[in-house]
């Protein structure tokens, strides 16, 4: 379900606002292209006189001792609550926009009514995102922490709490149209690297092969310094195009200038070789151009065509209609870059989130991809979450993760605690269950007894998932996936929080203590200090993650409806594709009817070319009516999505729309140009054997043994271990844990063997006597051979490729022969117990799991 979108668009300011967003946007994704350090005040300054460096600004604390008059209306309450203490306490505006300072004045702290009257001429109440007040910092005025687009983000969050919420405690999407500019020819890197691109790929690999290089010992991604220059063959090596591929994205044929090498080196001022940074940009840029200069602009592309636009150039859909009225921690990853990811919920103090280890990296689109490492707040700013829960006596963990695999055991996802053996709460993975730990005055120090998903349901994907973990004295632990209540109870119960430690940290993909690593994709996580309901976490599930956008194609030059767009939800799926989805026919004239439409063949178009692959839509056939129209939600066309590959990157790539018919116009769709070629891949071969999984291995044991899976106790050793047991036919994933959980399965299923006078005797064909003695003088008698006869006969059979007879009957016949010697068989017992075990060690060996 798509986010509430408002569509009461007017003309008025729209080039403004239009302007204000891409600025905003651009911002937020390269907000270290400012120097950061020194918070210079432009604005401060007035007019056209010279940028002069602010004094520290006076201390003027949270506003909670404020003796002024009192607010005069709710709403100047509702200002004071939700804007104007927090921005005391946090923003860095109060060197200016005091009393007497500069205007707007909103920050004076000697009457409040004036400061609301002046914050009202520089907020959008429509659009909180586009208030002067945001943009202003999202263009780099005076941000307070090192990404402008996170201060942006807090200060959106003030502004739309205090004008008010849609009542369901979400924020509302506002369409914007767009400028209307016509799909045009331009240059597009071809499947193969071009000549010209030699002397950009010397560059980087001379400097930047210390860590954009999969061999290096400090290893990033992308791999655009892949192989060496000096090779004999580089320009014929894989090395060499998933260099050139790497590259792509970080390279502006239209306008080198603005190529993300060029920005790094030159304005960010990253790994400069000479002390000159934009002499060195200098270079990039003219060997960039050089190649530029090479390479051809496509032709205008003809037929049918939409209106274009980039990725940036729609409107941001993201966090649509979230609820967040009892919000008190958000993490969005929205900065793309460096080594924090802020706490964007606008409650002070904020817990940003250090990024460490050996592999840890932004995701494109937002999010954080975990492989080996952490992203972890420090125990001072992680206090607020013991403050602000204890003091509800309830909470919710929210996040939207995307697991690495499902055969991770033990590993913490989201943790507020002190070790291994400490915690408040824990959202973590076993195998394919979420488990829940949460202390309260029914658990013990570290959580326990956890509360995890039903291993038989197999909630837990290695795909995207919303996972929603809530307490609440009454109903204690609970957790809700994909918007849905798992249905697990509590068995603990609810309680209180009392014990609570608030000395622990918060952290995501892993523990405090390095040791409960988890690998996967964190697009999302929030905290609340409420327990949310079913309808708040599916309002909050409908509403997606990420960085998405509303791209709208203009198509009224087409039809005769006025304002008429085709609308997709688009984002970058991963770092080589965008998820174009949900097509919808709509306008944005409130008054406007489309009437009988007909839509046929329609097609996306990729800087002035179709694309080869994902034109999901090729095969529309449909009527756009007014009967199934909507002028709150427009008319879906489609709803399915389709991936379209990146070519240049996010901020080049421009996309149109073409039509075999559209209303009474028909002309056939441009022809297919070659685009380039997805990023090549390199992996590990995978082996040659795998391992049977936990089903195949119970239903082998059955086999080979004549006991019944269904037998009680073997039924009941199977459900205590299964989720231990192999998910996965990868032999590389086979782990001594899984090893404990076979054995321990074999040896149930012996033991039933071993003590039915009916199997054993069809089993071992009564050549083994149960009450005598398996050694003689230190070797295997005759009834010791038959017992090793028997066992590889069933185990391993005629099979060629299994261990060989020596082998076997050195392994298990050594056993046999040390447990007899360590006491004599043939005495009690002792024969059935030696047997059980021989059984077991060839029952769960390798001869019966690999395959």
């Amino acid at each position: 379900m798509s986010p509430v979108i408002v569509m009461n668009i007017t003309s008025n300011n729209k080039q403004m606002r239009a302007h204000n967003l891409s600025m905003a946007r651009k911002v937020a994704r390269f907000a270290a292209v400012a120097a950061l350090g020194v918070l210079v005040l432009a604005g401060c300054s007035g007019g056209g006189a010279k940028t002069t460096e602010n004094a520290a600004p006076p201390a003027q604390g949270n506003g909670s001792d404020y003796s002024g008059p009192v607010p005069a209306t709710a709403e100047v309450q509702a200002f004071r609550v939700e804007f104007w203490q927090p921005a005391l306490a946090t923003a860095g505006c109060q060197g200016c926009h005091n009393a007497g300072g500069q205007a707007p004045t909103f920050l004076r702290t000697d009457d409040v009514n004036q400061a609301f009257q002046q914050a009202n001429t520089a907020v959008n109440r429509e659009n909180p995102a586009l208030s002067i007040l945001v943009t202003k910092v999202a263009g780099g005025h005076n941000c307070w922490l090192a990404d402008p687009g996170a201060c942006a983000t807090i200060l959106t969050r003030w502004i739309g709490a205090w004008v008010g919420s849609t009542g369901t405690g979400g924020r509302e999407i506002q369409l914007l149209e767009p400028t209307p500019q016509d799909p045009g020819g331009s240059k597009r890197f071809p499947a193969t690297p071009p000549e010209g691109f030699f002397e950009v790929y010397s560059l980087l690999d001379q400097h930047c092969s210390n860590c954009h290089q999969a061999d290096s010992a400090t290893a990033q991604s992308p791999f655009f310094a892949a192989g060496s220059r000096t090779d004999d063959d580089i320009e014929s090596s894989p090395e060499y195009l998933l260099a050139y591929q790497a590259s792509i994205p970080k390279i502006n044929l239209n306008d080198p200038a603005q190529s993300r090498f060029v920005i790094r080196v030159g304005n960010e001022k990253h790994n400069c070789w000479t002390s000159d940074c934009e002499a060195d940009a200098e270079v990039l840029r003219t060997a960039i151009q050089a190649m530029a200069d090479l390479i051809a602009p496509d032709g205008t592309p003809t037929g049918m065509l939409s209106k274009a636009l980039t990725l940036y150039e729609g409107t941001v859909a993201s966090g649509g209609n979230r609820y967040e009225n009892n919000l008190i921690a958000l993490y969005e990853f929205k900065t793309g870059r460096g080594t924090v990811a802020f706490d964007t919920s606008g409650v002070a103090p904020a817990a940003d989130l250090n990024l460490s280890g050996e592999d840890i990296d932004w995701q494109r689109g937002w999010g954080i991809i975990i492989r080996q490492g952490k992203a972890q707040a420090s125990t001072t700013a992680s206090r607020k979450f013991h403050q602000l829960i204890t003091a509800t006596g309830e909470y919710s963990i929210e996040a939207w993760v995307a697991p690495g695999n499902v055969t991770q055991e033990d590993a913490r996802i989201v943790s507020y605690s002190g070790s291994t053996g400490a915690r408040n709460f824990t959202m973590g993975q076993q195998l394919y269950n979420y488990e829940f730990a949460g202390r309260s005055s029914e658990t013990d120090g570290n959580g326990a007894p956890r509360l995890s998903t039903d291993p038989d349901a197999e909630v837990l994907q290695a795909t995207l998932q919303h996972v929603v973990m809530t307490f609440d004295p009454v109903n204690g632990r609970r957790i809700y996936v994909n918007g849905e209540f798992t249905g697990d109870v509590d068995g603990a119960g609810g309680g209180t929080l009392d014990s609570w430690d608030n000395s622990f940290a918060f952290v995501i993909g892993n523990e405090v203590s390095n040791n409960r690593q988890w690998q996967g994709v964190v697009r999302l996580v929030a905290v609340h200090n409420r327990a949310l309901t079913l309808p708040q976490i599916q309002q909050n599930f409908e509403a997606g993650v990420g960085e998405k956008f509303f791209l709208l194609f203009g198509v009224s030059h087409l039809i005769d409806v006025p304002k008429a767009y085709i609308m997709f939800e688009a984002s970058e799926f991963d770092n080589a594709s965008y998820l174009f989805n949900n097509p919808k026919f709509i306008s944005l004239d409130a008054n406007a009817t489309p009437g009988n439409i007909l839509l046929k063949g329609m097609r996306i178009g990729v800087n002035g070319a179709e694309i080869q692959v994902g034109q999901a839509y090729k095969l529309l056939d449909m009527t756009i009516s007014s009967a199934d129209y909507s002028p709150e939600t427009g008319q879906l066309l489609s709803s399915i999505g389709t991936l379209v590959p990146m070519e240049m990157g996010a901020e080049q790539d421009q996309f149109f729309l073409c039509f075999d018919a559209l209303g009474t116009e028909t002309n056939a769709c441009t022809q297919y140009t070659p685009g380039v070629a997805p990023p090549l891949v390199v992996a590990e071969p995978s082996s040659d054997i795998g391992v049977k999984l936990f089903d195949g291995i119970n239903a082998t044991m059955a086999a080979i043994t004549g006991v019944s899976p269904n037998n009680t106790a073997v039924k009941r050793s199977y459900g205590n271990v299964r989720q231990s047991l192999p998910a996965v036919h990868d032999i590389q994933g086979y782990l001594s844990s899984h090893q404990t959980a076979v054995a321990q399965l074999a040896l149930t299923y012996c033991n039933e063997l071993v003590n039915d006078n009916t199997l054993r005797n069809t089993f071992f064909g009564g050549a083994v006597d149960f009450n005598g003695s398996l050694t003689a003088a230190g070797a295997l008698n005759a009834d010791g051979t038959a017992l090793l006869n028997a066992l590889r006969g069933k185990t391993i059979g005629s099979a060629t490729t299994q261990p060989q007879q020596a082998e076997f009957d050195a392994a298990v016949g050594g056993l046999v022969t040390t447990l007899c010697t360590a006491s004599a068989c043939g005495t009690g017992d002792r024969t059935t117990e030696v047997i059980t075990a021989a059984c077991g060690a060839a029952l769960g060996s390798a001869a019966t799991l690999v395959q």
